[in-house]
């Protein structure tokens, strides 16, 4: 079971990947190494949110799926997505759905 649920979280993560991609929120070169050592929560203070999937949150995610890592203790991501993707309109629903997803799944492997 336990396999299982972390193979659903990986196709989850690919899922992301792919969405960010249609949504055209895919980008090319990363942002400095200045913005990304943010410490605050989603990096809020340097970083769009889907800047912060892409650059941060996804490359974490598959070393922690790819060494067997333990994920943290608290684990919310849709919440934020619903208010950074808002301008999307209808287009938001299908990111919110995948992060979701890995809400919960990372909730039962937590």
């Amino acid at each position: 079971m336990t396999d299982e649920l972390w193979q659903e979280l990986a196709d989850a993560i690919l899922d992301l990947q792919q969405e960010l991609r249609l949504q055209g929120l895919w980008a090319q070169h990363a942002p400095s190494a200045e913005r990304l050592a943010s410490s605050l929560p989603f990096s809020v203070d340097t970083l769009s949110y889907d800047q912060w999937l892409q650059w941060t949150f996804i490359p974490r995610m598959v070393a922690i799926i790819e060494h067997g890592a333990e994920l943290p203790s608290s684990f919310s991501i849709a919440p934020m997505g619903e208010e950074a993707f808002a301008y999307l309109g209808r287009g938001r629903f299908a990111l919110i759905e995948i992060l979701q997803r890995i809400d919960r799944l990372a909730s039962k492997l937590g």
